[in-house]
C-alpha cells in the first residue's frame, strides 16, 4: 500500500491591512498630548502639531492635548456657539476654570523653584474683579510682586498671551455676558468693563470675534436664541 503523504496545509498568513490615515489633519494645525507630539509630527508630516497649547480650533476640526483640555475645548465651543453665559454656567457645574484659552501652554518647565504660575493665577483672578479699573503692565506685575519684563515674560509663558492682550480679552469676555443678560446700553458696558467707549468696544469685538456689539446681543441675549 502506498502511503499516501499528507499534504500539509499551508497556512495562510492573513496580511494586516495597514490602518490609512484619513488625511484629516493635512496642512491644518492640531495638538495632543505633549508626550506624543513628537511621535505624531513624526508619523504624519503633514499636520502642522503644536506641542506646547491646549486645544486647537480650525473651524471644522478641533484637536486637543488631553482628559482635562478636553473639558476646556467643550467650554470654548459652548462659548462660540451658545456665548458666554452658557459656557460658565456649564464650568460652574463641573467645577472647572470658567475658561483657559487654547493658547495656554500643556506644560511650562520652571527653572526656579517658586511656583510664579501659582502667583499669575491669583494677580489674574484679581483682574478679573477689577477690569473697569487701569490695568497697566505696571500694575499686574506690582500685584504679583515682580518686575515688568518678568511679568511679562512669564505671563505669556502661562496663558499663551501677553498681559494686555488677555485683559483685553477678558474685558471682551465680561462684555459678552452683560450683553447676553443685561439691557445695559453698548456705552455703558464699555465703562464698566475698562474698554472707554462704545466705539472702542466695537472695534475690539469686530477684531476679535468677527462680529459687532449688537449682532452678538441679537444671537446670544435670552429672548434672542431660537
Amino acid at each position: 500500500k502506498k502511503k499516501k503523504k499528507k499534504k500539509k496545509k499551508k497556512k495562510k498568513k492573513k496580511k494586516k491591512k495597514k490602518k490609512k490615515a484619513t488625511g484629516l489633519l493635512d496642512g491644518r494645525r492640531a495638538t495632543t498630548h505633549w508626550h506624543y507630539t513628537r511621535t505624531l509630527a513624526a508619523r504624519h508630516p503633514r499636520v502642522r502639531v503644536d506641542e506646547n497649547v491646549l486645544f486647537v480650533d480650525e473651524g471644522t476640526v478641533l484637536t486637543s492635548a488631553g482628559a482635562a483640555s478636553g473639558i476646556d475645548l467643550c467650554l470654548h465651543i459652548l462659548r462660540r456657539d451658545l456665548g458666554v453665559a452658557a459656557s460658565h454656567h456649564t464650568a460652574r457645574r463641573l467645577v472647572a476654570a470658567p475658561y483657559r484659552s487654547g493658547g495656554q501652554a500643556q506644560y511650562v518647565p520652571r527653572a526656579v523653584p517658586e511656583p510664579l504660575g501659582e502667583r499669575f493665577a491669583a494677580t489674574r483672578e484679581w483682574a478679573l474683579r477689577h477690569l473697569g479699573e487701569p490695568l497697566g503692565l505696571d500694575v499686574l506685575a506690582r500685584h504679583a510682586a515682580v518686575s515688568p519684563r518678568t511679568f511679562s515674560r512669564r505671563f505669556a509663558d502661562d496663558t499663551g498671551y501677553t498681559p494686555m492682550e488677555w485683559v483685553t480679552r477678558a474685558r471682551i469676555d465680561a462684555a459678552r455676558e452683560l450683553l447676553e443678560r443685561s439691557g445695559r446700553s453698548i456705552e455703558q458696558i464699555a465703562t464698566e468693563v475698562g474698554l472707554g467707549t462704545g466705539a472702542n468696544l466695537r472695534l475690539h469685538f469686530q477684531r476679535v470675534l468677527g462680529t459687532s456689539p449688537s449682532e452678538y446681543r441679537r444671537t446670544f441675549s435670552r429672548g434672542g436664541r431660537g
